[in-house]
């Protein structure tokens, strides 16, 4: 295969959902609505978050962060596709597109907020006495500040890595975004190295959190079982029930994109499936702990009374 070395590259091609220029317009129209509703709906539970006071603790520490990083994480992906649709243009820049490690950054960031909350719920419901004390915000600022370093550390080097490839003539990614797997696909010098990392760091950042969780879990409904009473039992898992909703929307969209991508040759249902994990998910976290966590909806009810009927 004919190949150039990176730095004569100047474009990547994104296919997107369709080259039928028909349904574009819907296309962008659903995509801006997405982009909105995710825009609006976690800023409101920011907010929600900020001016009640009561529900100033750790597990909404975690909870206004994880809305902060879908803002962030659609921001990267979203505006640049819709700037693609509405001009028909499905180029994107060789600089453009190392923007994949910022993708990298607010989805792997995404993994330890699920977690640190997972965290959060296994110590209020088995260590009650002590929760206050365990979940100090020393602790969970902490292990935010941490999160972000390693995450950013891994994205930097993913980069520095992708910078040393050299590149196919043939330069079309399947998706609506730069993904790290597929930009590595496109190289034609030897990715050994990069393979191994990416490997690796998706045992260590996908696997890690994902397995604190369920050791989490277990404990947690181990407790709940154990406890004599039916409202009591109700309680601890309706507190549960909002982050286990949302880990199982993360995980399996996300395991669904991959797993798409080995069992289909169409390039076109690999872009489906990754506009779940992409932008789905975080449109529909806001609605998701809104509807189901009594704290978080009377902290909304208080925010959009102050903003309708101010004093």
């Amino acid at each position: 295969m004919k190949y150039r070395n990176q730095t004569t590259i100047s474009e990547f091609l994104l296919l997107g959902l369709t080259d039928d220029p028909a349904p574009q317009s819907l296309i962008f129209s659903l995509f801006l609505s997405m982009y909105l509703v995710t825009i609006l709906g976690n800023l409101l539970i920011m907010l929600a978050i900020y001016s009640d006071s009561q529900i100033h603790t750790s597990m909404y520490f975690f909870l206004s962060n994880l809305s902060f990083n879908d803002i962030c994480l659609s921001t990267t992906t979203v505006p640049k596709m819709l700037v693609n649709i509405q001009s028909q243009d499905e180029s994107m820049s060789y600089k453009g597109c190392l923007s994949f490690c910022f993708v990298l950054v607010f989805t792997i960031l995404e993994n330890f907020l699920l977690a640190g909350m997972a965290f959060d719920r296994y110590v209020a419901i088995c260590h009650p006495l002590r929760y206050t004390a365990i979940m100090n915000p020393c602790l969970y600022v902490s292990l935010l500040q941490f999160s972000l370093l390693i995450n950013t550390m891994d994205a930097f080097l993913h980069t520095q890595l992708v910078l040393r490839l050299s590149f196919c003539t043939d330069l079309e990614i399947p998706h609506f975004f730069c993904e790290l797997a597929e930009v590595i696909e496109l190289a034609c010098s030897d990715t050994l190295i990069n393979n191994i990392l990416v490997f690796v760091a998706a045992c260590v950042f996908a696997g890690f959190p994902l397995s604190g969780m369920i050791f989490s879990y277990i404990h947690v409904v181990s407790s709940v079982l154990r406890m004599p009473s039916s409202e009591g039992k109700h309680k601890a898992f309706s507190t549960c029930g909002s982050h286990l909703s949302v880990v199982f929307l993360f995980y399996g969209t996300s395991f669904g994109v991959y797993i798409s991508s080995a069992i289909t040759d169409s390039p076109r249902k690999t872009v489906v499936a990754s506009v779940m994990y992409s932008v789905v998910t975080q449109m529909l976290n806001p609605f998701i702990y809104s509807l189901s966590n009594r704290d978080m909806e009377e902290a909304l009810r208080k925010l959009i009374g102050r903003i309708a009927f101010p004093p």
